[in-house]
């Protein structure tokens, strides 16, 4: 989900830690009510077009602008005060040319041949730069569940339903945004998937 990028300095905001979000906290971290889905005069073209693409889908949780430093699922969790598993990586994969985006916990590593014969394609290949931007309108690191230019097959990691929270990219390296399993669920259309072997 995060990779290191380069953000524009003007719309960083330092998160202060949440309370740890696990199988027993409860889901109003989320949000649990929707919130307004204006972008800032500073904020990034993908994180707008992701708050859109959200407040469309009905999306209830809340968009947060993480430090530059923050580049793994590990990072992410730390300074978002959760456990790495409720981090939601967005892997795009390359299948023999089409896309399949894998929504994995942050404590799975995806086994590729196992997943590509759940899925039914021959093999998943890691996706180049320009494959992902072109699939997903996003860069690698910063590829959110929703707002891509065209669906895109996506498969959600039954593993992130131990979480009540789940922060996922919200379009840009930097972004990440807060969502419950049944939500990202339902507004991906993703079908449920084991990653691992």
């Amino acid at each position: 989900m995060f990779d290191a990028g380069k953000t524009n300095p003007g719309h960083r905001q330092v998160v202060k830690p949440l309370p740890r979000s696990g199988p027993a906290q409860g889901a109003a971290a989320a949000g649990g009510r929707r919130l307004p889905a204006m972008a800032t005069p500073s904020e990034h073209p993908s994180i707008a077009r992701f708050r859109a693409a959200h407040q469309r889908l009905g999306g209830t949780g809340r968009i947060v602008t993480l430090p530059d430093s923050v580049h793994t699922a590990a990072l992410a969790a730390e300074a978002l005060g959760c456990a790495v598993g409720a981090i939601a990586n967005s892997l795009l994969f390359d299948a023999g040319g089409s896309p399949v985006l894998i929504l994995t916990s942050g404590d799975h590593r995806v086994d590729t041949t196992a997943t590509a014969a759940r899925v039914g394609v021959p093999t998943l290949r890691r996706a180049s730069a320009d494959f992902v931007k072109e699939h997903t309108g996003q860069v690698i690191g910063g590829v959110s569940p929703l707002a891509h230019p065209a669906p895109v097959p996506t498969y959600l990691d039954t593993w992130l339903r131990r979480y009540d929270v789940i922060w996922a990219a919200a379009g840009h390296p930097a972004a990440v945004y807060s969502t419950t399993y049944a939500e990202l669920l339902a507004m991906t259309g993703a079908t449920e998937i084991e990653v691992e072997a």
